[in-house]
């Protein structure tokens, strides 16, 4: 799977229980990355959301990706790239909202990728993703209303924003977020 906008070019890779993929989350993980989700995860908890990401998989459950920059896109490197191409992860996952069925999504992407597109070029891949499931109508993205290069992704990426809530995260703290929807499809 891969898209982009303005020449940005990126592909979903399906995360696996693999060193590739538990370094990236180690690489999310820092102080920097974590600012507006309450801060970073102890090693112990970071093996069980990389255990939980690499089992989501089922039909209609959703699923975790790491975001690889294409061939296509430029070559620039920044400090902390490895080279490989991996800027980042992003995926989508069922929950209730509002006595609803929904899929969330949420992204992180690497200090040295940030800035040029991409974590909107794979949050409309993964919107792709999403839809293709057939199974919820809507997307939703919870960014802190503190978080400007979030919620710009969202703007970016077409989602609608319909307007400021409480959200709990990470478990047994609340936080203000915006509450943006992607409609997967059209109503029938």
């Amino acid at each position: 799977m891969s898209g982009g906008a303005s020449g940005v070019r990126v592909r979903l890779e399906p995360w696996e229980d693999s060193a590739l993929c538990l370094e990236l989350l180690r690489r999310v993980n820092s102080p920097e990355m974590t600012s507006h989700l309450g801060g970073p995860e102890s090693e112990e908890r970071l093996l069980v959301r990389h255990r939980r990401y690499a089992e989501l998989t089922g039909p209609g459950a959703g699923r975790m990706y790491r975001i690889v920059l294409s061939e296509t896109a430029p070559p620039e490197r920044g400090e902390g790239d490895e080279g490989d191409g991996t800027a980042g992860s992003i995926g989508f996952w069922e929950r209730s909202w509002r006595g609803e069925s929904v899929y969330e999504t949420g992204w992180a992407v690497l200090p040295s990728f940030q800035g040029r597109g991409i974590a909107a070029a794979a949050a409309r891949e993964v919107a792709r993703a999403a839809a293709a499931q057939r199974t919820h109508r809507y997307l939703h993205a919870y960014p802190s209303v503190g978080h400007p290069a979030s919620n710009g992704v969202c703007r970016k990426a077409g989602f609608t924003l319909l307007g400021e809530c409480e959200f709990e995260y990470p478990v047994g703290a609340m936080m203000r977020c915006n509450d943006w929807r992607l409609e997967l499809w059209p109503p029938s």
